[in-house]
């Protein structure tokens, strides 16, 4: 076990009771782990580039990955990136009820769907009939900028009551079919309309919940706004799967998604380096240090901790409730900690190669723990 983020009463996340799906083989809701999603930005038709980004996202550690599909040849694409994705694919689907059949035939392990958005209710009972044949479960997309007219006109404006609106009429759709296996998302780009809509649609459904805000921006500004929007959702305990939105390279969104959920103690994957902003007290290159060592570390997946601070002030006690530590000191030396303990002395220029050594030591040691207690 790590040794920062112990039990404590004021840190508990008490999570909103919500049933449990399945997407492919991730279960969503109850009290499966949050799942982090992404989505591709390929042709999807393009099989070989669309398959390296769903790659790339499974090595980051996502859980499901989204996929578009606007026509017929990309469903028929869609079969045989099913076939070689290592996690589940979730088709997106707009409109059209026969892309939804065709995804769905193709082996897709949800629909992205709005039921009302596609067509009367003989088209519905066919998509619906098709997600049971094949076991798909469903997503409910609602957004704000694609609200559907007669609540525009109701309500004269995107708003949270227009949103929940809308989610509810989706959900009676289906469980008019007597179809349950569902989640629902009301995301907004403003992150007051996203969070007023996702804590209405929480307290008028069970069914599990889909966080994002989307169109949420470029990789600083949209996982500020995310942060913001995600996080405080998420303390509140409403979320069961997440995908944060950015104009960025997908493998990014999975990385802030886990950052998210890391720093509120919900998910744990990696290293989670705790590292000051560095000041002329410094006994290192802080930020140089950090920088080399989030590269370097990319690969381990074993939940630890790390704190990299420059000086004694606050470095001993950063140490303390971290795996492994580095503390600056003077005449190009620091202090290495080992489970919260002072280890030794080691010299600024083998540093990093040395952290990086105990890192791997640690991981392998916390992994061949957790298959001893299995």
């Amino acid at each position: 076990m790590t040794l920062h983020n112990p039990i404590r009463p004021w840190r508990n996340i008490y999570r909103r009771k919500s049933r449990q799906i399945h997407v492919g083989s991730v279960p969503v809701g109850g009290d499966a782990p949050i799942s982090v999603q992404t989505m591709t930005n390929t042709d999807t038709t393009d099989v070989a580039a669309t398959l390296s980004q769903v790659n790339a996202a499974a090595e980051a550690g996502v859980d499901i990955v989204r996929i578009s599909t606007p026509d017929q040849a990309s469903t028929h694409a869609l079969k045989e990136i099913v076939a070689e994705s290592p996690v589940p694919i979730v088709a997106d689907i707009h409109f059209h009820y026969k892309r939804a059949i065709e995804a769905a035939e193709a082996g897709a392990a949800c629909l992205r769907i709005n039921p009302g958005n596609i067509g009367d209710a003989s088209r519905v009972r066919e998509v619906i009939k098709a997600a049971k044949d094949h076991g798909c479960s469903i997503r409910i997309g609602v957004n704000a900028g694609s609200l559907e007219k007669h609540l525009l006109e109701k309500y004269g404006e995107p708003c949270p009551e227009a949103m929940v609106e809308s989610g509810l009429e989706h959900i009676k759709i289906l469980e008019d079919n007597d179809f349950h296996e569902f989640k629902i998302s009301v995301k907004a780009s403003d992150v007051f309309l996203a969070a007023a809509a996702y804590q209405g649609i929480a307290d008028a459904t069970d069914a599990p919940i889909h966080l994002g805000i989307t169109e949420a921006g470029g990789l600083v500004s949209g996982t500020i706004k995310s942060a913001i929007g995600l996080g405080n959702l998420l303390w509140m305990g409403i979320g069961d799967t997440i995908r944060v939105s950015l104009s960025a390279d997908p493998v990014e969104e999975v990385k802030v998604g886990y950052e998210i959920l890391k720093s509120l103690g919900l998910r744990h994957r990696g290293v989670n380096i705790i590292s000051c902003p560095s000041c002329a007290r410094q006994g290192f290159d802080v930020i140089k240090t950090v920088s080399a060592l989030e590269k370097r570390l990319e690969h381990i997946k074993t939940p630890m901790s790390l704190s990299i601070i420059g000086c004694v002030v606050n470095g001993p006690g950063e140490a303390l409730m971290t795996d492994i530590g580095f503390t600056g000191g003077g005449a190009g030396s620091g202090m290495v900690y080992l489970a919260g303990k002072q280890s030794h002395k080691l010299s600024n220029d083998q540093m990093i190669d040395h952290i990086v050594e105990q890192v791997e030591k640690r991981a392998a040691q916390i992994e061949a723990e957790d298959i001893a207690g299995q």
